[in-house]
């Protein structure tokens, strides 16, 4: 199974990259930097709510129907007028619902690893949220995933190219009492301190260097 760091290094990423980089006026190493961080904190926070079976189904239920991942079907399309509202209404939905009373927090280290403004920060998150769970839908496909464990056994293995610390980092981030400096750690250890030689930002970071 390919995990998240096959993605966004993967042709696809690669213009997921370039259309999100569009669409917030950021350069596309920035991008790549947030994206390999923000990808893996939302699915980390989503890898906890399915430990209920309430959250279980809700996401078996949207990854079925309305995120079954058409919308990565036509990402030139996507992004080629601009991302429509409906879809940046529908990142926003989702990111109050995985993240909830987090969702500040996580903007907040996101901005503060990367150096980009809150702003640009929330636009790429609202981008990103429906189409990693597109990402999930057709994964879940693939992978004929109909239960709870196996959601959970899919959202654990796409996080698995990740060292371990990484995962028990991204936990303590959605688990975090808001004091700032778990934010700081897990911020850092997910983009490699900012020096692009760790984590999924190191290895993500060369994509767009000449």
């Amino acid at each position: 199974m390919s995990g998240l760091l096959d993605l966004l290094g993967s042709p696809m990423g690669k213009q997921l990259i370039q259309g999100v980089a569009g669409q917030t006026g950021q350069s596309t190493n920035k991008t790549a930097d947030v994206l390999s961080m923000a990808m893996p904190l939302l699915m980390g926070a989503m890898k906890k709510n399915v430990s209920s079976p309430q959250g279980a189904e809700g996401l078996l239920s949207a990854l079925s129907s309305k995120h079954s991942g058409g919308i990565l079907d036509d990402l030139g399309g996507l992004f080629g007028g601009g991302v429509d509202q409906t879809v940046m209404d529908d990142g926003a939905g989702i990111l109050g619902h995985i993240l909830g009373n987090k969702q500040p927090q996580v903007e907040s280290a996101l901005s503060q690893k990367s150096g980009m403004d809150i702003g640009s920060i929330a636009s790429i998150l609202k981008i990103a949220a429906p189409l990693l769970m597109g990402y999930l839908g057709k994964q879940k496909a693939q992978n004929n995933v109909s239960d709870a464990n196996g959601l959970n056994g899919l959202l654990g293995g796409l996080l698995g190219g990740q060292p371990k610390q990484n995962q028990s980092l991204i936990e303590s981030l959605i688990d975090a009492d808001g004091d700032g400096s778990v934010l700081d750690d897990v911020a850092g250890m997910v983009l490699g301190g900012g020096k692009k030689t760790g984590g999924l930002g190191g290895l993500l970071g060369g994509l767009f260097r000449k």
